[in-house]
């Protein structure tokens, strides 16, 4: 049995915990929140009596194997390498860091500890992308993909009366390239790989926090285009583009639909199993490397390849947090 402690009571949290209720081999023991009350009105809902408000107390807690980072971008750091330091699990939220450094030094770290460290990237846990796996030998060649999550944010109009929350907040290591377009990032790297080069551009609202971007990604023979946005809505699909044919899939942080059109005018619906709140998926993986204690495992490469790009494309576009000052003393 999995112990595990969470970091953070938003609302991502209640999704995690969902999942959680659902396994036999995990089980909430201990919740985290700067404030008191809103951890112990958390830690009701799912029958927990442990409640710290100090995370380097609740990482010594003897009680506790692994730790679920929920904490803003920002703050992933800190709270995954105290965890890792005292010999907890830690399954980070996404992304999973504000920038490669911060990444590399984590894993290190959870190697050298002997402990398994994975960012929690929904999309690519779920049998939807594994389904894209699968089939996509039946497209032939590749040559193009367009990947998208375009969303207008619940948040948006309190920024635009002058409330500035968190996910605009770019001193917090967000914005639109880490909050929705990580998810974008992630697939690309999880189906393809490292891209030989990029370009990307972004829209700066007010207080100099991104708003939407693109990014164009390119592998010789195939190209990639990333579309995101926390300002507008998209109903247009993620395609995969190749010489037989395309394949279409229905909403990239939640794989709920993938049709292959292909080019003598037949279509196929592929058929997988996929849910409104897919985080099981990411806690059964994290669950089995814990089994299998494998702490050098084959999600690591994706965030190793999501942090570069997210990187170059901060890089090309100006993009600068406090975060990479302070990993750069």
């Amino acid at each position: 049995m999995v112990r595990l402690a969470t970091i953070g009571t938003n609302f991502i949290t209640d999704w995690l915990m969902e999942g959680v209720q659902e396994l036999d081999d995990i089980q909430l023991a201990a919740v985290y929140s700067r404030s008191m009350e809103k951890g112990r009105e958390f830690a009701a809902k799912y029958g927990v009596e442990k409640v710290y408000d100090n995370y380097e107390e609740m990482a010594q807690d003897p009680e506790i194997d692994a730790v679920y980072v929920a904490s803003p971008t920002y703050m992933h750091y800190t709270h995954s390498i105290t965890m890792i330091n005292y010999g907890k699990h830690v399954l980070c939220e996404k992304p999973v860091c504000s920038n490669r450094t911060e990444l590399d030094l984590l894993i290190q770290a959870a190697e050298e500890k002997g402990v398994v460290f994975m960012e929690a990237m929904k999309n690519v846990h779920s049998p939807g992308f594994q389904a894209v796996l699968d089939h996509l030998y039946k497209l032939g060649d590749i040559r193009r993909a367009t990947i998208q999550y375009c969303q207008y944010s619940s948040r948006y109009d309190k920024f635009k009366n002058g409330i500035i929350e968190n996910a605009f907040n770019p001193k917090l290591s967000n914005g639109a390239l880490m909050d929705i377009g990580s998810y974008c990032i992630h697939f690309l790297a999880a189906l393809f790989g490292a891209p030989k080069k990029i370009l990307s551009d972004s829209i700066f609202l007010s207080n100099g926090v991104d708003g939407a971007g693109s990014i164009i990604a390119s592998y010789g023979s195939r190209q990639a285009e990333l579309i995101y946005s926390k300002i507008t809505d998209s109903k247009l699909p993620t395609q995969i583009q190749g010489e037989n044919g395309c394949m279409i899939i229905e909403e990239c942080p939640i794989i709920k639909k993938i049709t292959i059109q292909y080019r003598n005018g037949n279509s196929e619906e592929l058929k997988f199993e996929w849910r409104d709140n897919p985080m099981i998926y990411e806690t059964k993986d994290f669950i089995q490397l814990i089994r299998e204690q494998k702490t050098d495992h084959r999600f690591l490469e994706a965030s190793r390849i999501e942090m570069d790009i997210t990187d170059e494309v901060r890089r090309q576009n100006g993009i600068v947090f406090p975060a990479d000052k302070i990993r750069e003393q």
